[in-house]
């Protein structure tokens, strides 16, 4: 028979367990009221900076879906992502022109006798983009490049870690050594100087509704939705991608039932290593090659995988349209300038950490 001793208590953890439940659902809501809100408000006052928080929310997307998948697969926390992907986008450049570029100025050496560019008609733009095919090929080879690359670093870097039973503290330093590392490489073939894929003016093209945005933005876009649905494809509908949720969700439970954790654990870079390869080329299209830009981008990709929930595919793609829109749009206020752009992804990360911390879409503790 129960006691008033024994009802108090589970009386107490019912009233306490409800006020977390609504406190999450008022949360939820109010976030979701407020990014609908906004984006709706920016549809009508600030057209443009709406188009352009689009693109580049579309290129934060890839990047912090390639995150998350690697957090919830490693349980860690990859600072090496942003100059991956424009460590890629150098390599996709080297493919199409052949020519590294040294520290001092001027300096110039042909590595490759054979480029991309030199293949028929692979520099002639394609309707009004301002590139050719070239630029599609190479962002392809440097996908696989990228995929053996990530491959690469893991058995040289964090497997060793893994065989140690490192903590994430030492993975997330590694992968941060791993960063610079990268951005010195692209300093030493590179140079500071920033670069574009193809110099020129680019064509703009009006849409309906008085929108008004470049053909390669078009481009941006189209390749983005492409590649992150072949990636739902992959995660959702195949066998591959049911054995790393199940890893993502429980790794012993994982291994118990007979999945060769390794071979996941290597799929998962070289999927990650493609959405790296094409979210830096991208992105460089976008803006343009800066061996400063990868590292500047990275606090987007946290906010972007943050707000969407990490380990949720589905929320990193919703979180990188959010994070994308409100940089661009919060910098047209006349309080803000733009050299304060990265502070709003800051300041998004603070307050879904604050308000609430699994994200969008995340798992309920």
């Amino acid at each position: 028979m129960a006691t008033p001793q024994t009802i108090s208590p589970n009386l107490g953890d019912r009233l306490r367990g409800f006020q977390r439940s609504a406190g999450n659902i008022a949360a939820g809501g109010g976030l979701w009221a407020a990014i609908i809100g906004f984006t709706v408000w920016a549809a009508f006052a600030e057209r443009d900076a709406l188009t352009v928080g689009i693109v580049l929310g579309a290129i934060l997307a890839l990047g912090a879906v390639g995150l998350t998948l690697i957090f919830g697969v490693l349980k860690f926390a990859h600072f090496a992502h942003g100059d991956s992907m424009m460590l890629s986008a150098f390599i996709a450049w080297l493919l199409l022109n052949g020519i590294i570029v040294g520290e001092r100025a001027g300096s110039e050496t042909t590595l490759l006798p054979v480029t991309i560019n030199d293949l028929p008609g692979a520099d002639s733009a394609i309707w009004e983009f301002s590139f050719g095919y070239g630029l599609i090929v190479a962002m392809l080879l440097t996908a696989v490049l990228t995929a053996g690359m990530m491959v690469g670093i893991d058995r040289v870097v964090y497997r060793r870690l893994r065989r140690r039973k490192s903590g994430i503290v030492i993975f997330a330093i590694a992968s941060l050594g791993l960063a610079f590392v990268m951005r010195s490489v692209i300093l030493i073939f590179w140079g500071p100087t920033p670069r574009l894929y193809t110099p020129g003016i680019r064509n703009r093209i009006d849409l309906p509704f008085d929108v008004s945005v470049l053909a390669d933005q078009l481009f941006i876009l189209a390749a983005a939705f492409v590649v992150t649905g072949i990636v739902y494809v992959m995660l959702f509908r195949t066998k591959l991608g049911k054995a790393m949720r199940a890893m993502a969700d429980n790794p012993d439970l994982a291994l118990i039932s007979g999945i060769d954790t390794d071979r996941i654990i290597t799929w998962t870079w070289a999927v990650a290593g493609c959405l790296i390869a094409v979210a830096g080329v991208l992105l460089a299209l976008q803006a343009h090659l800066d061996s400063e830009l990868g590292f500047a981008l990275l606090l987007p990709l946290f906010a972007a995988a943050i707000v969407g929930g990490l380990g949720n595919p589905q929320g990193a793609l919703v979180g990188g349209f959010v994070v994308g829109i409100t940089q661009e749009v919060a910098v047209t206020f006349d309080f803000l300038s733009p050299g304060y752009k990265f502070s709003v992804a800051f300041a998004i990360l603070i307050l879904i950490l604050l308000v609430r911390p699994r994200g969008l879409f995340g798992e309920r503790s």
